[in-house]
């Protein structure tokens, strides 16, 4: 079991280790000596992990049972993440390594919670290395080792169960290898249209690409202080609202889209909620926040884009919401805790979860009125999600549980309670910007070491749903236990 696990490792840092090929080049293209030997170094490193692994043990049978793969998959995330700070750290733009795991962690979680209160002094081949991280981290690291090479055979399916979000996981064609491509293949076109719209738009060849990854990765790490906002370009703001909005529906619709499947995008109950929740959210903000002194078609841009950017979870600004009006920044506030669907990059504890309660909670009242009468909890027109119900509830209730904590955290730290509780919310749904002393014009520079690495935890128990996070520890807890026992 500890080779299988090894190897797959391995595997996944030689995957990880091809993604500084991009950030290594542009390092060459603008002579950068320093950092194109702080991405080499771990691209080689990679590079020979998996080429001994694959060469040694290519034989050895690869068989995961559920506790394993739950196990495996949160190794390989903090290992991940371990990996994708050393660049960082030896950029020399992070003072500690602690703050550029943190950064690496908010990177890869698509969080996109900064250190660093001035990205634009980054050398170009860092900032595209940041958003590059959302990018990787957003559709999933597993599911892009799966994709590349058929390296977990029995284990593949349940390794990416324990990565993938939402409570129901499914195969979209036969081989888990070809859903996996088909969905990373659909994201990559995704990303490239993105890329040449924000180019037409007015933004640079890089800058285009560096918010194209952080855009569909629903990350928000940008390659200038004021995010989207500092390039002055109507055009792009309401692109990146596009494919924000885009980047937080399920990917498995637009497979079905591809193969012909129109009514079963129709008939989504996720998305129709989705779409209600935008549409009422920009509608009754747009109107609190409009006024004599600001053009109503900026105000509409403004409020599309930010409702856009936390109901993603993206964490991309082109204005402060702490300077709205409190209604609606209630509204803000309340977004950071429905997030996106389940199957697509967005964080938060996902819309169809929601959806499931709000079913129950009305076939709850109709049984008190009706008590002889059976019920069913009906999702995309078919019946039979009661046995969800149990599930959805327990992870609600786990995830307040890792906010009400994270937030303890926060007011031990030194923060006041409201930026402890929306710091918290922020971090564990990887939203990124939160209220008060961590606004969207503030960043997290300024926490203290211990609170930065409780928040990495925080981050990467959100972006796995919490269980694969905390199942991982209790194993490690356990097998630490039986060899001091033993």
């Amino acid at each position: 079991m500890l080779l299988s696990i090894l190897r797959i490792l391995a595997y996944v840092l030689g995957i990880a280790g091809s993604a500084f090929l991009l950030p290594l080049a542009v390092a060459i293209a603008d002579s950068d000596r320093r950092m194109a030997l702080a991405f080499l170094v771990p691209l080689l490193a990679g590079w020979s992990a998996a080429m001994a692994f694959w060469f040694a043990v290519r034989k050895h049978p690869k068989v995961f049972d559920v506790k394993s793969a739950f196990g495996v998959v949160g190794l390989i995330w903090v290992a991940i993440c371990i990996f994708g700070a050393v660049p960082l750290h030896f950029s020399g733009a992070f003072p500690s390594f602690s703050d550029a795991m943190f950064e690496s962690v908010s990177g890869f979680t698509t969080t996109g919670a900064s250190v660093l209160g001035d990205v634009e002094t980054l050398p170009r081949s860092v900032n595209l290395w940041r958003c590059e991280t959302h990018w990787l981290g957003g559709m999933g690291i597993i599911a892009l080792a799966v994709a590349l090479i058929p390296l977990l055979g029995i284990g593949g399916f349940r390794l990416i169960k324990a990565e993938t979000t939402g409570p129901d996981k499914e195969k979209l064609t036969s081989f888990i290898a070809n859903t996996a491509k088909s969905l990373w293949m659909i994201y990559v076109v995704l990303t490239a249209l993105q890329t040449a719209l924000l180019h037409l738009a007015g933004m640079g060849w890089t800058d285009s690409l560096a918010h194209a990854f952080s855009t569909m990765g629903t990350g928000g790490f940008s390659t200038r202080n004021a995010s989207v906002g500092a390039f002055g370009l109507p055009a792009a703001e309401w692109i990146c609202t596009a494919f924000m909005l885009a980047a937080s529906v399920n990917f498995a619709l637009y497979y079905r889209i591809s193969t012909g499947r129109i009514r079963d995008v129709a008939a989504d109950s996720e998305l129709r909620a989705v779409a209600a929740i935008v549409l009422v959210s920009a509608a009754v903000t747009t109107l609190l926040e409009s006024n004599s002194a600001t053009a109503a078609s900026r105000t509409l841009r403004e409020v599309c884009f930010q409702i856009s950017s936390v109901v993603s979870t993206t964490g991309f600004m082109t204005a402060d919401y702490t300077q709205w009006r409190p209604p609606s920044q209630v509204a803000i506030l309340l977004l950071f805790f429905i997030g996106g669907c389940s199957g697509s990059t967005a964080g938060g504890i996902k819309v169809i979860r929601w959806t499931i309660l709000a079913k129950e909670i009305g076939n709850e009242m109709r049984r008190i009125v009706h008590p002889h009468q059976v019920f069913t909890l009906r999702i995309n027109g078919k019946s039979g999600y009661e046995s969800f119900i149990p599930v959805v509830s327990s992870f609600v209730l786990t995830y307040f549980i890792l906010v009400i904590s994270t937030t303890f955290a926060g007011a031990i730290a030194g923060l006041d309670i409201f930026t402890s509780f929306t710091a918290a919310a922020s971090m564990v749904g990887n939203v990124g910007p939160a209220f008060g002393q961590l606004g969207p014009s503030a960043n997290c520079g300024f926490l203290p070491a211990a609170l930065k690495w409780w928040y990495c935890f925080a981050m990467l128990a959100g972006r796995l749903e919490i269980y694969t996070f905390l199942i991982m520890i209790a194993r490690i807890c356990h097998i630490s236990g039986a060899r001091a026992s033993a």
